[in-house]
């Protein structure tokens, strides 16, 4: 799985980069605005997963482990949705298809060119009235929610950032009281490449009750997971 993952994500595409002159995240939104249907979120995402797939990897959750974040969701039914961790807003279009009418997700994006991508591609889905992207680090403005950006409690967190960010920012959101009895948090890559103390922060918490839910690295055949957990208060 690293080797391919070296392979993919260092040599093939800062050669193609250099070759073609843009980002490969560019050339995801490209193929997405010639390729799916405007307005559109489920022809969104089917076109990202088609590139991902077919041409060049991507660190979207995928296909798979995107059956499981669409379940829970559902489950869940947030009113007010957090995701950490926008990359090119393929999840942020995945959940945003299943919010009911009036609900939000705010979506937390570091790097300033994906950010710029995600935008594009979330008003290239028609979901850009249910999506806010909110550029810069996580541990910044997650204790910025309650007063800038009016939220109460979130329902559902899903944290798909750094791994070593994990643990703090859950930390964070229990300390901020952000999260209320029933609120979800659902991480995902917690094997590959993995989130050992995050694992062991929630699984030994008496404040989560957790759920593993196996499945595999996006578009590879490389065993990984992710894991639900739900607060207790």
């Amino acid at each position: 799985g690293t080797a391919a993952l070296i392979w993919n994500e260092i040599i093939c595409e800062k050669v193609t980069n250099f070759i073609m002159n843009q980002s490969k995240e560019q050339r995801i939104l490209d193929f997405v605005l010639q390729n799916a249907v405007r307005g559109d979120p489920c022809s969104v995402v089917d076109t990202i997963d088609k590139y991902c797939s077919q041409k060049e990897w991507a660190m979207n959750v995928g296909d798979e482990k995107g059956k499981i974040l669409d379940k829970t969701v559902e489950e869940a039914n947030p009113s007010v949705a957090l995701e950490l961790g926008t990359y090119c807003g393929y999840s942020a279009v995945r959940i945003s298809r299943l919010l009911k009418a009036g609900a939000r997700l705010l979506t937390v994006e570091f790097n300033p060119q994906f950010a710029a991508i995600a935008k594009q591609m979330i008003e290239f889905a028609g979901v850009q009235d249910k999506v806010k992207v909110l550029e810069g680090p996580s541990e910044e403005i997650i204790p910025q929610l309650k007063k800038k950006y009016e939220v109460d409690t979130l329902d559902f967190v899903f944290l798909d950032h750094w791994k070593e960010r994990y643990t703090p920012d859950t930390i964070l959101l229990q300390e901020c009281n952000l999260l209320r009895k029933g609120s979800v948090l659902l991480a995902d890559n917690i094997i590959f490449p993995g989130a050992p103390d995050f694992l062991n922060y929630v699984r030994k918490s008496p404040h989560f009750q957790c759920t593993n839910y196996p499945s595999h690295l996006e578009y590879m055949q490389v065993e990984d997971a992710m894991e639900k957990a739900v607060f207790l208060g």
